[in-house]
Protein backbone atom coordinates (compact mmCIF):
# COMPACT_ATOMS: atom_id res chain seq x y z
CA UNK A 1 0.00 0.00 0.00
CA UNK A 2 1.29 3.41 -0.99
CA UNK A 3 -0.33 6.29 0.91
CA UNK A 4 0.10 9.57 -0.96
CA UNK A 5 -0.88 12.48 1.29
CA UNK A 6 -2.15 15.20 -1.03
CA UNK A 7 -2.88 17.31 2.09
CA UNK A 8 -2.66 16.44 5.80
CA UNK A 9 -6.40 15.60 5.67
CA UNK A 10 -6.63 13.80 2.32
CA UNK A 11 -4.59 10.96 0.87
CA UNK A 12 -4.94 8.79 -2.20
CA UNK A 13 -3.65 5.38 -3.12
CA UNK A 14 -3.76 2.73 -5.80
CA UNK A 15 -6.10 -0.21 -5.10
CA UNK A 16 -5.94 -1.53 -1.56
CA UNK A 17 -6.79 -4.91 -0.05
CA UNK A 18 -8.90 -5.53 3.08
CA UNK A 19 -5.65 -6.35 4.90
CA UNK A 20 -4.42 -2.79 4.30
CA UNK A 21 -7.25 -1.23 6.30
CA UNK A 22 -5.69 -1.68 9.78
CA UNK A 23 -2.60 0.28 8.64
CA UNK A 24 -4.85 2.97 7.13
CA UNK A 25 -6.66 3.30 10.45
CA UNK A 26 -3.37 3.28 12.36
CA UNK A 27 -2.15 6.14 10.14
CA UNK A 28 -5.06 8.21 11.45
CA UNK A 29 -7.55 8.05 8.60
CA UNK A 30 -11.18 7.83 9.67
CA UNK A 31 -12.99 7.78 6.32
CA UNK A 32 -12.21 5.56 3.33
CA UNK A 33 -13.59 6.48 -0.09
CA UNK A 34 -13.69 3.76 -2.75
CA UNK A 35 -13.49 5.39 -6.18
CA UNK A 36 -13.21 2.06 -8.02
CA UNK A 37 -16.17 0.54 -9.90
CA UNK A 38 -16.66 -3.15 -9.10
CA UNK A 39 -16.49 -4.10 -12.80
CA UNK A 40 -12.76 -3.26 -12.75
CA UNK A 41 -11.73 -5.51 -9.89
CA UNK A 42 -11.90 -9.10 -8.61
CA UNK A 43 -14.78 -10.02 -6.27
CA UNK A 44 -12.69 -10.01 -3.06
CA UNK A 45 -12.09 -6.26 -3.61
CA UNK A 46 -15.70 -5.32 -4.46
CA UNK A 47 -17.36 -2.48 -2.63
CA UNK A 48 -19.34 -4.58 -0.17
CA UNK A 49 -16.31 -6.69 0.80
CA UNK A 50 -14.25 -3.56 1.40
CA UNK A 51 -17.14 -1.89 3.26
CA UNK A 52 -17.48 -4.85 5.65
CA UNK A 53 -13.76 -4.87 6.38
CA UNK A 54 -13.56 -1.08 6.88
CA UNK A 55 -16.65 -0.82 9.06
CA UNK A 56 -15.48 -3.76 11.21
CA UNK A 57 -12.52 -1.53 12.14
CA UNK A 58 -14.75 1.46 12.87
CA UNK A 59 -13.86 3.30 9.67
CA UNK A 60 -16.48 5.22 7.71
CA UNK A 61 -16.69 3.75 4.21
CA UNK A 62 -18.05 5.66 1.21
CA UNK A 63 -18.51 4.18 -2.26
CA UNK A 64 -18.17 6.75 -5.06
CA UNK A 65 -17.31 4.71 -8.17
CA UNK A 66 -15.62 6.87 -10.79
CA UNK A 67 -15.36 5.55 -14.33
CA UNK A 68 -12.07 6.59 -15.92
CA UNK A 69 -12.56 9.31 -18.50
CA UNK A 70 -16.22 9.69 -17.47
CA UNK A 71 -16.09 11.62 -14.21
CA UNK A 72 -19.46 13.22 -13.51
CA UNK A 73 -20.50 16.17 -11.38
CA UNK A 74 -22.32 13.63 -9.22
CA UNK A 75 -18.91 12.01 -8.55
CA UNK A 76 -17.41 15.41 -7.71
CA UNK A 77 -20.32 16.35 -5.44
CA UNK A 78 -20.28 12.96 -3.68
CA UNK A 79 -16.52 13.18 -3.06
CA UNK A 80 -16.83 16.69 -1.68
CA UNK A 81 -19.73 15.67 0.57
CA UNK A 82 -17.84 12.65 1.92
CA UNK A 83 -14.78 14.78 2.65
CA UNK A 84 -16.89 17.48 4.33
CA UNK A 85 -18.76 14.92 6.45
CA UNK A 86 -15.61 13.21 7.67
CA UNK A 87 -14.63 13.77 11.30
CA UNK A 88 -10.95 13.39 10.41
CA UNK A 89 -8.50 12.58 7.62
CA UNK A 90 -9.82 10.90 4.47
CA UNK A 91 -8.16 8.10 2.49
CA UNK A 92 -9.40 7.58 -1.10
CA UNK A 93 -8.37 4.88 -3.55
CA UNK A 94 -8.87 3.84 -7.16
CA UNK A 95 -6.66 1.98 -9.64
CA UNK A 96 -3.72 4.39 -9.39
CA UNK A 97 -4.91 7.28 -7.21
CA UNK A 98 -5.43 9.52 -10.23
CA UNK A 99 -9.25 9.52 -10.23
CA UNK A 100 -9.27 10.08 -6.47
CA UNK A 101 -6.98 13.09 -7.03
CA UNK A 102 -9.14 14.48 -9.82
CA UNK A 103 -12.43 14.34 -7.89
CA UNK A 104 -10.67 15.91 -4.88
CA UNK A 105 -9.37 18.77 -7.02
CA UNK A 106 -12.71 19.38 -8.72
CA UNK A 107 -14.58 19.19 -5.39
CA UNK A 108 -12.28 21.86 -3.96
CA UNK A 109 -12.57 24.29 -6.89
CA UNK A 110 -13.14 27.73 -5.41
CA UNK A 111 -12.10 26.56 -1.93
CA UNK A 112 -8.35 26.28 -2.55
CA UNK A 113 -6.04 28.03 -5.01
CA UNK A 114 -6.06 26.41 -8.46
CA UNK A 115 -2.26 26.13 -8.31
CA UNK A 116 -2.61 23.94 -5.18
CA UNK A 117 -5.34 21.81 -6.74
CA UNK A 118 -3.07 21.10 -9.70
CA UNK A 119 0.30 21.20 -7.95
CA UNK A 120 -0.28 19.12 -4.81
CA UNK A 121 -1.29 15.95 -6.73
CA UNK A 122 1.56 16.57 -9.21
CA UNK A 123 4.05 15.80 -6.40
CA UNK A 124 2.90 12.19 -6.74
CA UNK A 125 2.83 12.11 -10.55
CA UNK A 126 -0.84 12.95 -10.99
CA UNK A 127 -0.94 15.42 -13.84
CA UNK A 128 -4.04 17.60 -13.51
CA UNK A 129 -2.82 20.63 -15.46
CA UNK A 130 -5.22 19.77 -18.29
CA UNK A 131 -8.07 20.25 -15.78
CA UNK A 132 -7.05 23.82 -14.91
CA UNK A 133 -9.75 25.42 -17.14
CA UNK A 134 -12.43 23.15 -15.66
CA UNK A 135 -11.27 23.87 -12.10
CA UNK A 136 -11.27 27.61 -12.83
CA UNK A 137 -14.76 27.40 -14.34
CA UNK A 138 -16.08 25.54 -11.28
CA UNK A 139 -14.38 28.05 -8.99
CA UNK A 140 -16.13 30.96 -10.68
CA UNK A 141 -19.61 29.53 -10.02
Amino acid sequence: MDIRAITPDYAVSPQIEPGDLPAIKAAGYVTVIDNRPDVEIPPHLHTEEMRRAAEALGLVFVANPVIGGQITMDNVTAQGAAIAASTGPVFAYCASGNRSSIVWALAHAGKRPVDDLVGLPARFGYQLEHLRPQIEALASR
